[in-house]
């Protein structure tokens, strides 16, 4: 069975990583979860306004 989550590694703006851990934060999450949350929602919009 194929694992459910898959590690890796990325590069982001200092800027960017700031605002996502503080967000993350506030959202009690923790980075990843708060970036894979992130990530889930923007795809899900963007499927929604292609099909429009």
């Amino acid at each position: 069975m194929k694992p459910l989550k898959e590690k890796i590694s990325i590069t982001l703006d200092s800027t960017i990583l700031e605002i996502l851990r503080r967000e993350a934060e506030e959202d009690e999450r923790s980075l990843s979860q708060y970036i894979n949350l992130i990530l889930s929602r923007h795809i899900k919009a963007q499927s929604t306004n292609d099909r429009e």
